[in-house]
């Protein structure tokens, strides 16, 4: 039986649907159609949250193809393009006049954009950037990150949110690792994909969204987690981080709970959600699991 082993760099792992307002990601990709998932679902919680959005995609790319990209599969972004609520820009026109990057520019930019956002009536401003545009403008990769990791004065107590999209065919390999850990938030690449770790103190933690499709990993990483901890007689699973928990995941979990003789106690930390359908689902009747409702650290 394959045991994964402690993954402490999902600490800061988390579904782009948990995105917050001072919330600074990272997200990386390597496929030009996977690129097009997380921006488009950002796109549109920024909308629905009556926030102004701004998309710098990666230069070379056709406006028309990005618009393309994020309508699809309805025209629902058109109405917020006319009436200015999302706007596509590039990092050349962020930091006009200036013609070479400097983090003090981009940074005085987006804040006033930010402020602007909510002067306008807006909920608060939220940006997708494709770092791309450090080649395009022969950018010093080095000044690049030295903004990244700090930027702080962007989100801390302000309505901004920004998502940092690194392709990995673009950067080097130990520059988008140290990106990713800088970012004090980092996305799943995928909608709808499935993450289990293991936490720091031998906790389950599970990322991202456990549906049908992923319901015999859901399991497969639960039957194995229990059987890791059986010497310990206790199991901590945590679904904080699940953006939606099916029916089937979370019989699934009772029932596997249930049969796990060998544990006094199995802990699952949940939302209120969640809790509220695993009582209905007869988490009561489990004398060895207790639903502990967490609010999530941010």
């Amino acid at each position: 039986m394959s045991i994964p082993a402690r993954d402490t760099s999902s600490d800061n792992l988390i579904p782009v649907q948990h995105l917050r307002p001072g919330d600074h990601a990272f997200v990386s990709y390597g496929n030009d159609e996977v690129r097009w998932e997380v921006v488009t679902a950002f796109v549109r919680l920024g909308l629905a949250r009556g926030e102004k959005v701004l998309v710098l995609p990666c230069p070379g790319v056709p406006e028309e193809e990005v618009l393309a990209r994020i309508d699809f599969p309805s025209r629902s972004t058109a109405l917020a393009r006319e009436r200015g609520q999302l706007v596509m820009s590039s990092m050349r026109e962020v930091i006009r006049p200036d013609a070479e990057f400097t983090a003090t520019r981009q940074i005085g930019r987006l804040r006033t954009e930010t402020d602007r956002a909510t002067a306008e009536g807006y909920t608060g401003l939220r940006a997708f950037i494709d770092m791309g545009w450090v080649r395009a403008l022969g950018a010093d990769v080095g000044a690049m990150a030295h903004r990244e990791i700090h930027a702080d004065a962007l989100f801390t107590g302000r309505p901004y949110t920004e998502i940092c999209a690194y392709d990995r065919r673009r950067f080097d390999r130990a520059l988008v690792s140290a990106m990713e850990r800088a970012h004090p938030r980092a996305l799943l690449e995928r909608l709808g994909s499935l993450r289990s770790v293991r936490d720091a103190d031998d906790a389950l933690r599970f990322i991202g969204e456990a549906d049908a499709a992923n319901q015999a990993a859901f399991s497969r990483s639960l039957e194995i987690a229990l059987a890791r901890t059986a010497p310990a007689r206790q199991l901590t699973v945590d679904l904080t981080r699940l953006h939606f928990l099916s029916v089937g995941c979370a019989t699934s979990l009772l029932a596997l709970v249930s049969g796990a003789v060998g544990h006094e106690r199995v802990e699952v930390r949940c939302d209120r959600g969640q809790a509220r359908m695993l009582r209905r689902l007869g988490a009561e009747a489990v004398p060895r699991l207790t639903a502990t409702e967490a609010v999530r650290p941010w």
